[in-house]
């Protein structure tokens, strides 16, 4: 019998799908953020959670074929611990992932410097805790918040994508629960879960908002590790 199974995408295939999404993750989420939350009837926090959630179903459900559909550095590191993921190929992603972020950042900043009375100095959706938090968090809030939902935004990844879910409903899943995530932290730090994410918008916003990145860059990381590690002892899964 001919086997009809498409070949395995490429890596450089799988690195352009990667920075695409990224791209698409940050543009479309801190984009809403910048444009769209305060302004007179903006969208506010609920309508910046969604953004977030619909680019990354709308991303999986585009380049997930191609790349998996980390656009994330946390998520391709813990889905590496989980043995989901080719340790090989963990610094390349992350490298696209970052190289998409930045490019959604300066995308977003060239709209953004359009309007009259722009400033950087106003945040441009960067993270934060302390005076720089939404809602005034501390750093002990801040760390916990953050690895504490991106563990659970891992599991949820592992288990949407293992071989028993049910098939084609995974991006779905995956990004009802980032969603969320952005319901419950928006308030304490602007919510990251996403290293690429919150380095892209610092590098450009600059000051203090570089010196609080270590939070955003450690606390999902280890989230993310601790899930890839800690999944099949939970749950019993031997996938």
């Amino acid at each position: 019998m001919t086997d009809t199974a498409l070949p395995a995408p490429r890596l450089a295939g799988r690195l352009g799908a990667e920075a695409l999404g990224t791209f698409l993750l940050v543009f479309g989420g801190t984009g809403a953020a910048v444009f769209a939350a305060t302004v007179d009837h903006g969208i506010g926090y609920l309508g910046v959670a969604l953004a977030f959630g619909l680019t990354v179903v709308v991303g999986a459900y585009a380049f997930g074929p191609v790349s998996g559909g980390h656009f994330n550095p946390a998520v391709t590191i813990g889905l590496a611990t989980a043995g989901r993921f080719a340790w090989k190929d963990v610094t390349v992603y992350i490298v696209a992932q970052l190289v998409g972020a930045v490019i959604g950042s300066a995308v977003v900043l060239a709209i953004a410097s359009g309007k009259a009375g722009f400033s950087l100095a106003d945040g441009f959706a960067t993270n934060g805790y302390g005076e720089y938090s939404p809602e005034g968090y501390g750093l002990g809030a801040a760390l916990v918040a953050e690895a504490v939902l991106t563990a659970v935004f891992l599991f949820v990844i592992i288990g949407a994508t293992g071989r028993r879910a049910a098939a084609g409903f995974g991006p779905l899943a995956i990004g009802l629960t980032l969603t969320l995530i952005h319901l419950v932290s928006i308030p304490v730090t602007n919510t990251s879960v996403n290293p690429a994410r919150s380095i892209a918008p610092a590098l450009f916003a600059g000051g203090a908002h570089l010196g609080q990145l270590w939070v955003f860059i450690v606390a999902p990381i280890a989230g993310a590790i601790f899930a890839g590690l800690t999944y099949k002892l939970i749950t019993g899964e031997r996938d």
